[in-house]
């Protein structure tokens, strides 16, 4: 069992693409943990497949390094807004936290979300000014801007003295002087190690008192089940021993009064420590490690396990913000239902999500009572966007609706939305469109600088659905040159209606194989989602209409046969290129009437009514004129 006071446990947070996997692979490199000859994939951490191909972290990884004699737990936890659920857990399993920021781009609106739940902890973070060897790069202004985001987040004075690093997660080095890197070309991590053995407090371990922690992270075992996570905050924990399970909830939606739900008692049948990257099954684990254990059978996160003899050991829930976007999730009744994959059940498709509930607290399953699907609520688009693709790569088929806004109302009986803080920066040729389109969905503009450089940032003040499907559209009108990121800062009153989407759907009305004859007429109309030999059904989705109605086709017309011979004029069809749809472009870009089909193999955008005139017989019921359907 591991001395108490040689262990460290850490987390590194920032804001998305700030670096954090990529300093862990340095660290693993600095501390050895893997052969000098030993082939190292770039970003170790990012196991997922999907992970790996957006370049972003979903899960928080936990490991273990080793450096003169003492034992750093590490965590690594997601940059982006939608996956803070996962950060918030993982803090309250740390003493410390290293914040990494960007030295070019500077504190990010994650990085204000992240370093307010530390500070709110009573945490001392670490910060480490990243990326310093990039054009541009200004960590002075950077640190500045950090400092000064500390103020504003009401840091106490122990908090703001923090320790400051500057290097390159990439090349592998950080000093606490930059001066340094001066002197030596390749200076190493160990001014970072350094500092994490002599900032970071070693864990409050009370060895002689009853077992006690909470699970703050939830894993799952084919073989084992449900494995909790979490800190050992007194005494210790051996296999073999009683433990009992306390499940809390809290009472009201404020997270003012909690109360205990149900208890349990069961044994620990195994027991894990990290090393490395793997986990090491242990006999016993002491005050301050962190531990994964199996045993009670529906271990939830939150619980608090504590010793039987000690039952009144009770720990409040986590403090865990609510969802603000939800959407449908419908069985597949496409004509091409089951042709790529399993088209589930609806009893299926509640099992599928409920297990995805217990171990990411920010997403949440309601029963309308809809025969055909259930809403899914989560904390943004990629959020939900991330479950339906991990459902799409098991194999099953889906539809999904368009997402919306969760509101609420105060105790006037207003409206509230959620609203976002949003920071861009914009290429100053690209300003002018970009704040008009944000006008348009009901932005406001805070702030802008002009750094000198050629790029604007810009601050806004914007409604959450004013942000749906504009991410993309973004990308094209700054031509890939703008970034943009956002983060949820609360509920203001409904701004009103956002007329979002300015372009109507083609439409098929047959159903069949999409012909080169066909589709070199349609394109003139509007933007293509398919190519020639596509199979196309009654109601599908063919593309984006170049006018604000929805145009009925028929991308299945083949050429009137004759007698007349034509040698040349087939062979000269040129069709531009379709747009690719994939599953978070589809949920940016459908309409209210529309839904995104996902197979394992095929991501299909159609009406949620697919016959013509079944459509036009509800758009008569809502009270939309005939003249409207074109």
């Amino acid at each position: 069992m591991q001395d108490s006071s040689k262990i460290r446990n850490i987390a590194i947070i920032a804001h998305i693409d700030h670096g954090k996997t990529t300093l862990i692979d340095g660290i693993f490199k600095a501390a050895h943990l893997f052969r000098d000859n030993q082939v190292m994939e770039e970003r170790v951490m990012d196991a997922g497949n999907i992970e790996r191909e957006r370049g972003i972290t979903i899960k928080a990884k936990h490991c273990t390094v080793e450096w003169g004699g003492y034992k750093i737990n590490i965590v690594d936890t997601p940059g982006h807004a939608d996956f803070s659920g996962e950060v918030e857990r993982v803090l309250s399993m740390v003493d410390s936290v290293l914040l990494l920021v960007d030295a070019n781009e500077g504190p990010m609106p994650q990085t204000r979300y992240v370093l307010m739940r530390a500070l709110k902890l009573g945490l001392r973070p670490i910060v480490i000014i990243n990326k310093v060897d990039r054009p541009n790069a200004d960590p002075a202004a950077a640190l500045d801007k950090t400092f000064d985001l500390f103020i504003e987040l009401g840091a106490t004075e122990e908090q703001c003295d923090f320790a400051v690093l500057y290097g390159s997660g990439l090349q592998g080095w950080f000093v606490d002087d930059l001066s340094k890197r001066e002197e030596n070309s390749q200076p190493g991590m160990d001014d970072l190690f350094k500092a994490i053995i002599e900032r970071v407090p070693a864990p409050k371990a009370e060895m002689d008192k009853p077992f006690l922690m909470q699970v703050c992270t939830l894993s799952w075992s084919e073989y084992l089940g449900r494995i909790g996570c979490g800190r050992i905050l007194q005494g210790t924990l051996k296999k073999g021993d009683k433990i009992l399970r306390t499940h809390t909830r809290w009472k009201d939606y404020e997270q003012t009064d909690w109360e205990v739900v149900s208890t349990d008692t069961s044994t620990c049948t195994h027991l894990y420590v990290t090393k490395g990257l793997d986990r090491a099954e242990v006999e016993e684990a002491g005050a301050g490690d962190i531990v994964w254990f199996t045993g009670p059978a529906n271990i939830d996160l939150g619980d608090t396990m504590s010793s039987p003899e000690t039952p009144d050991a009770v720990m409040p829930p986590l403090d865990i913000e609510e969802p603000t976007v939800s959407m449908f999730f419908i069985v597949n009744t496409s004509p091409f239902a089951s042709q790529d994959g399993n088209a589930i059940t609806l009893r299926q498709l509640k099992a599928r999500i409920e297990r995805e509930t217990k171990t990411d607290p920010a997403l949440r399953m309601e029963d309308l009572g809809r025969p055909d699907g259930i809403k899914v609520s989560g904390r943004g688009e990629l959020h939900l966007g991330i479950l339906i693709e991990e459902i799409r790569r098991e194999g099953s088929e889906i539809c999904v609706s368009r997402p919306e806004v969760i509101v609420q109302h105060d105790e006037n009986g207003k409206t509230l939305e959620p609203m976002e803080e949003l920071i861009i920066d914009v290429p100053e040729e690209y300003q002018g469109v970009v704040i008009q389109k944000l006008a348009q969905r009901k932005g406001e503009l805070k702030n802008m600088e002009n750094s000198g450089t050629g790029v604007l940032r810009l601050e806004f003040k914007i409604p959450t659905r004013g942000l749906i499907g504009y991410r993309g559209e973004f990308l094209t009108d700054t031509r890939g040159l703008g970034i943009l990121a956002s983060r949820f800062v609360g509920y203001g009153e409904w701004v009103g209606e956002i007329n979002a989407r300015s372009r109507g759907s083609l439409v098929s009305m047959d159903t069949g194989t999409a012909t080169s004859y066909a589709l070199e007429n349609l394109q003139e109309r509007g933007t293509l989602f398919i190519k020639p030999g596509d199979p196309i059904y009654n109601g599908q989705v063919v593309g984006e209409a170049s006018r604000g109605k929805d145009i009925p086709c028929n991308p299945c017309k083949r050429k009137q046969q004759t007698n007349h011979r034509s040698a040349t004029k087939d062979m000269m069809t040129v069709l531009d290129v379709p747009r690719t749809v994939t599953v978070d472009s589809a949920l940016e870009w459908i309409s209210d009437d529309e839904l995104v089909e996902v197979t394992p193999l095929s991501v299909r955008i159609r009406k949620m009514i697919l016959d013509a005139d079944q459509r036009k017989k509800a758009r008569i019921q809502a009270g939309i004129r005939d003249d409207d359907e074109d």
